[in-house]
């Protein structure tokens, strides 16, 4: 019995690989195939694209570094303090990166922008007005996106420590310095590696970042660059050799941060803390409340500006603003059902390789794995007609990458924690998974799973280049609203977007922390 539940583990997870590499691979052989690649062609390439490597290598990794860096300390801060709002805190961690882009870099352009709110108190003091534009430019948006995903990845760390351990050191009288050595410390050691990954990954497709804030040139990203080849020269073989740049790339950094990971080995425990006597000192409160301070500000005031430029349009919205909405939250809880069943199937297999193979998601461009599933569909049925499944299928893979790095730690802890008692007692298959996996996972699944569907809610990617003029998502009638110069009726929309996307986040995250509670 145990030998078959085994079997069926592993098939599930080698049928959800195949596809996963299907949906990726034979995608961009078809891009290859109609530019017609062949191999050595990297010398085709010119000293512009070799730039947009370089700039795309380098704001990555600043973006990266500056993300899981600043994490730490709000993090810690998060899992050390108990107070009024704090749940409301954490969920407001999860807002930037689930926004959609360019309604969150219009919200940054509005504090940090010539005109944003910053410069204007900087000019009343008299004082030279901040460059929004540029490489800087281009790391303060992602670190925007990015500092709030880094910190929920890094919290779930700091709850995975049992809190044995944390009144163990306190019976011990260990101060802050040494319980971060000795318990916070292996635990970063397991954890940054794969959230720096993560948010490397993430930037290594930038896009409507490098476009807005980039400021030339100088600032093209590879992404930028595949897009320039097949939208304003059309040249599919310059396209082609920078989406296999980009791929070699993600897949090389994925190795390397998969081999620098390693299992902290607290043991099994009665879960988070939450009181945390080594951190009672007024000078520690008062450095947390700061972090914690800045890290709302820095996050909520362009979410205000997005806010309030929205809320007087809102009532007013035409009937086929609600009817893209509609559509986009079928997309989005397709997606997510895809996206999750995936994940887990993923995670049982608990190899190396399967999480890598789960990281193409990331490593094409959305804009070459869309382009190239079109020359696929074209030749034998309309691709307009199949716009919303293909839309809900890529979707899904797109966020297959972040489910994973979210869940499998999660999957793996339990098995190492219970895994051997499971298998005393005959629990394999359903029964282990319902019994024992599922209670120990539940708010990683959760917070996956809003994650997965605020992404596919404000996702403008597949869909602009599968839909015909009556069909639509929300993030789409958005681009089509302001293309009209509809700003007004724009911004309301932009607003509805946001709410869906943050409501169905918020939805599956306290699903998820309600059931591991209960």
């Amino acid at each position: 019995m145990a030998r078959r539940a085994v079997s069926i583990s592993k098939a599930t997870s080698a049928v959800s690989t195949a596809l996963v590499m299907l949906l990726v691979l034979v995608p961009i052989g078809a891009v290859a195939m109609r530019a017609g690649f062949s191999k050595g062609a990297f010398a085709g390439l010119g000293v512009a694209d070799w730039a947009a490597l370089k700039f795309t290598v380098l704001q990555a990794g600043l973006s990266a570094l500056f993300s899981a860096a600043l994490a730490v300390p709000v993090a810690r801060a998060l899992a050390r303090r108990q107070f009024l709002g704090r749940g409301a805190l954490v969920l407001l961690m999860g807002a930037p990166f689930i926004l959609p882009v360019i309604v969150a870099v219009m919200g940054l352009l509005a504090v940090f922008g010539q005109a944003g709110v910053l410069n204007g108190a900087l000019s009343a003091l008299g004082l030279p007005k901040l460059q929004i534009y540029g490489l800087h430019g281009v790391v303060l948006a992602h670190v925007f996106f990015n500092l709030p995903l880094a910190t929920r990845l890094l919290l779930q760390g700091w709850d995975a420590i049992p809190q044995e351990r944390f009144r163990l050191a306190a019976s011990l009288g260990m101060e802050s310095r040494e319980v971060f050595r000795l318990l916070e410390w292996p635990m970063l050691k397991e954890r940054l590696p794969a959230v720096m990954l993560v948010v490397f990954l993430i930037c290594l497709s930038s896009f409507a970042v490098a476009l807005t804030l980039g400021g030339g040139p100088a600032a093209t990203t590879l992404e930028l660059a595949i897009y320039q080849a097949f939208h304003l020269e059309f040249d599919l073989a310059r396209a082609a050799l920078l989406a296999l740049m980009q791929l070699m790339l993600v897949l090389a950094v994925g190795m390397v941060a998969l081999r620098l990971g390693q299992v902290a080995g607290f043991g099994a425990g009665r879960g988070a803390l939450r009181q945390r006597w080594d951190a009672g000192t007024l000078l520690l409160k008062a450095q947390d409340t700061l972090v914690l301070s800045l890290a709302a500000v820095f996050i909520g005031l362009p979410l205000a500006v997005v806010v309030l430029r929205g809320a007087v349009q809102i009532i007013s919205l035409p009937a086929s603003v609600w009817s893209a909405a509609l559509t986009s939250l079928v997309i989005a809880l397709g997606s997510t059902v895809l996206c999750i069943a995936a994940a887990l199937a993923l995670a049982a297999s608990r190899g190396r390789w399967t999480e890598m193979i789960g990281l193409l998601g990331l490593a094409i461009s959305p804009l070459v794995l869309g382009t190239g599933l079109f020359l696929l569909i074209n030749p034998y049925v309309s691709p307009q007609g199949l716009a919303l499944p293909i839309t809900m299928l890529v979707n899904a893979l797109m966020a297959l990458p972040f489910a994973l790095r979210i869940i499998t730690p999660e999957y793996a802890r339990a098995e190492a924690d219970y895994g051997r008692l499971a298998d005393a007692l005959g629990l394999h298959g359903a029964a282990r998974m319902r019994r024992m996996i599922w209670p120990q996972i539940r708010p990683a699944l959760g917070f996956a799973a809003g994650l997965a569907a605020a992404l596919s809610m404000g996702d403008l990617g597949v869909i602009a280049l599968f839909a015909d003029g009556e069909t639509a998502t929300l993030p789409l009638q958005v681009y089509r609203l302001m293309g009209a110069y509809r700003m007004d009726v724009a911004a309301g929309a932009a607003l509805l977007l946001v709410l869906l996307s943050f409501g169905l986040f918020a939805l599956f995250d306290w699903r998820g922390r309600r059931d591991a509670d209960a």
